[in-house]
């Protein structure tokens, strides 16, 4: 595992491994100098925000088997370009965002603010929920 961390300081947590996300597929969202978009934020993709990223020509639907890519269905969780997703909310379409997933680096392009407002992260107890 990374050492990376997450946009709440925290160890950086796997973000989804079916299918395998990630830069590296590593199931994690962790990000180096390889990663030029940075695929940073772990989002929970929902259909809005598929039909928009394939609208800018960032088509997420369709398998790649060539480069290890599944393509994606709406409930998938996904570490998605930092850029891409900032593009999306600025359309009305951003996707959800597991925060203890997403890596900090993202704050040098996305603010926290921004990103709690669309947060979907679940205790580890949910009856803290109660």
């Amino acid at each position: 595992m990374s050492e990376e961390k997450n946009v709440l300081s925290g160890p950086l947590e796997p973000c989804g491994t079916d299918p395998m996300t990630g830069f590296y597929r590593d199931g994690c969202c962790t990000s180096g100098p390889e990663d030029v978009g940075s695929h940073t934020i772990c989002a929970v993709v929902t259909a809005e925000f598929l039909a928009h990223q394939r609208s800018v020509g960032n088509d997420l639907l369709t398998p790649r088997p060539e480069w290890g890519f599944p393509g994606l269905t709406p409930g998938d969780r996904w570490c998605v370009v930092a850029l891409r997703w900032l593009q999306a909310h600025g359309a009305g379409a951003a996707a959800p965002v597991v925060l203890a997933a997403t890596n900090a680096r993202v704050l040098d392009v996305v603010p926290l603010e921004l990103l709690r407002q669309h947060a979907v992260d679940v205790p580890a107890d949910p009856s803290a929920l109660s």
